[in-house]
């Protein structure tokens, strides 16, 4: 799962893992420890280890494109799937799928997320909750933020 410490891969990496599978999170090294407390089994550190080592995997969720989503093609087992929310795949797996994952937004799936959040079965990856008119302020360029900043519109 490309970019599992992102927040989409932060949740996709625990529905996976409850589904059975067995998560390789890749990323940057200061991702690396995010990816495993969210779940992931194992990580690859996208600017230092050799992707292409893990190989021969089921499925490819990829949320980071480009060369990185060229090169997830070629990870992807026989009969396996490689997923990409950012755009159209640029390179198809061998003997596999290539899907390019539209969110389509559906009231019942949001709210069944929203419960596993609000119950703690679902874990977020959020670091600060600001209004809007402390927006500036909360993205200081001078402080590194390592989760995810939410703006609230309403009150």
């Amino acid at each position: 799962m490309h970019g599992a410490a992102g927040a989409v891969g932060s949740m996709a990496t625990q529905l996976a893992r409850e589904a059975g599978a067995h998560v390789i999170g890749t990323g940057r090294a200061t991702g690396r420890q995010t990816a495993l407390d969210f779940g992931a089994h194992e990580f690859v550190d996208l600017e230092s280890d050799a992707l292409e080592d893990v190989g021969g995997v089921d499925l490819v969720f990829d949320v980071i494109g480009g060369d990185i989503g060229k090169r997830s093609a070629g990870l992807t087992r026989a009969g396996g799937t490689l997923v990409t929310i950012t755009g159209p795949p640029e390179a198809r797996p061998v003997g596999g799928l290539a899907i390019d994952f539209i969110v389509v937004s559906n009231r019942a799936q949001l709210g069944e997320i929203a419960r596993r959040v609000r119950d703690e079965r679902l874990r977020t990856n959020i670091g600060k909750v600001s209004a809007l008119e402390d927006a500036v302020a909360a993205f200081n360029p001078t402080e590194r933020i390592k989760r995810k900043t939410i703006v609230r519109v309403r009150p």
